[in-house]
């Protein structure tokens, strides 16, 4: 799947997230058919919620996501809705993970989470707005103060 931009009532937006979630206890859980069920579970919340999963990618402990959301739902939100619906359909479908993890739980409490660009990244940007106008100055770089 390709980002693409959204178009609601009064935005347009484009936001990508990296998140990467781990197993519970980092157990090796992920595998052909638990890949499967994953796969098969984001494409349904994609279509009942506003989280598109461009890239999904598993390694054993843990998985990588790439999604595409809208601003009205936090990236807290985001990590939520996945990693519930995607823990009960696994438990459902894949009855002998149960058994490798103890205590309920497909997830790690936690999740990395970090936005990413479509065009570039950070030292790109900073290229492109020096190279705009004739001379460059810096406006701002950091926390600006209240009182001098």
């Amino acid at each position: 799947m390709v980002s693409k931009k959204i178009h609601q009532a009064h935005n347009v937006n484009l936001l990508l997230y990296h998140y990467v979630c781990s197993a519970k206890y980092r157990k090796v859980i992920f595998g052909t058919r638990v890949d499967e069920v994953l796969v098969q579970t984001c494409e349904e919340i994609a279509k009942r919620y506003d989280i598109n999963v461009l890239e999904l990618g598993t390694d054993g402990d843990h998985v990588h996501f790439l999604i595409q959301s809208v601003p009205m739902l936090s990236p807290t939100e985001i990590a939520t809705t996945i990693k519930s619906i995607t823990a009960k359909e696994i438990y459902r479908l894949c009855p002998w993970v149960k058994q490798k993890l103890w205590g309920g739980n497909i997830w790690s409490a936690g999740y990395f989470v970090a936005t990413v660009g479509q065009s570039g990244n950070e030292s790109q940007i900073k290229n492109y707005v020096k190279s705009q106008g004739k001379e460059y100055h810096r406006f701002y770089r950091g926390q600006l103060s209240l009182f001098d």
